[in-house]
């Protein structure tokens, strides 16, 4: 018996990241070999010819999966019957502006964006903001489509979670998939905190914590941190583009699990809505150790934290309750 169609919703679907995201969906990267689905396109009027060009090469794919394109510049069109919803337009920050200039484009992007899924999207469709600031997105999101569980709206730190996979994987010269457990405390952006304090790394002989098998605290307290928080910035410098590949794989990782359940003994990264777990401000999008289990994420409790890790939790928190104030004042 063939699957339903999953209608999956990606906002600037136009651009570099949804170039590179749209394929994987259609592919059943996010949703599995066997989930056919329907995509929703969604860009600003500007770049509906480019989006059109983005739908004819779908087209020409020939996805197996893929069982409808919807190509629009419509936000009623876009949201409409939506399972899930990849938020990757926003308004890109540009030389000489103010973070404030920036925040304040973005709250009205996604006050609107909000309102249409609030009305349109299918009962409990499942929300993940990529665009940055994506953590505060995501909240303004959450504000303003109040009947979409607050469970259900999540932002991208999978990204740097991968990255932080990546570091200790090349530091150890193992298999990315032999290393798990690593954890991105707090806001997308460099104030986050990649923590290592619980990972493992698999050899030979079992389970090994990766502090124990780097043997260089100063490293991983350190350059470790630094560069994964500064990864983005230094693939612009690299590419002279932003990362699209990687962020578009990430998404992927975020929605597949979500959906699919996490592995065993494993928790990923995410950004959710904060119940004040581990003392982090409550009611911001702040990121979390989880685990899934039939579409509902569970943040991992009773992890020991030192006094370095929680000067740096408080830290990224605080960062994430002034870009909140900042946002609500853009409201006013």
């Amino acid at each position: 018996m063939a699957k339903e169609p999953v209608r999956v919703l990606v906002t600037g679907a136009a651009g570099q990241i949804g170039y590179a995201l749209v394929p994987m969906i259609a592919r059943g990267v996010m949703l599995g070999a066997d989930q056919p689905v329907i995509l929703h396109m969604l860009d600003i009027p500007p770049a509906a010819e480019t989006l059109n060009g983005v739908k004819m090469e779908l087209v020409d794919a020939a996805f197996p999966l893929l069982k409808g394109v919807v190509a629009t510049t419509d936000v009623v069109e876009a949201c409409t019957g939506v399972n899930v919803a990849v938020m990757v337009g926003g308004f890109p920050r540009k030389e000489g502006m103010e973070r404030k200039d920036v925040m304040s484009k973005n709250v009205s992007i996604y006050k609107s964006q909000a309102s249409a899924l609030e009305q349109h999207a299918a009962p409990n469709c499942k929300v993940l903001v990529v665009a940055n600031p994506a953590n505060t997105n995501a909240l303004i999101l959450k504000e303003f489509a109040p009947s979409i569980p607050a469970k259900n709206i999540t932002c991208l730190t999978r990204l740097d979670h991968n990255r932080a996979l990546g570091q200790i994987s090349e530091k150890l010269n193992v298999q990315v998939s032999d290393v798990k457990n690593v954890i991105i405390w707090g806001n997308h952006s460099s104030s986050q905190y990649p923590d290592v304090n619980h990972a493992t790394v698999m050899t030979p002989s079992g389970e090994k914590p990766v502090r124990e098998l780097v043997k260089d605290d100063a490293w991983l307290n350190g350059e470790f941190i630094t560069t994964v928080q500064q990864r983005g910035a230094a693939i612009i410098k690299a590419r002279k583009l932003s990362s699209a590949l990687s962020a578009a794989s990430a998404a992927c990782d975020h929605i597949r699990d979500w959906v699919l359940g996490t592995p065993e003994g494993t928790w990923v990264s995410m950004g959710v809505y904060s119940d004040g777990s581990y003392n982090a401000p409550a009611g911001v999008i702040y990121s979390f150790p989880v685990t899934c289990k039939n579409g509902e994420w569970t943040i991992v409790q009773g992890l020991a934290i030192d006094e370095f890790s929680r000067k740096k939790l408080d830290l990224t928190g605080q960062e994430l309750t002034e870009e909140k104030e900042l946002a609500y004042s853009c409201l006013s």
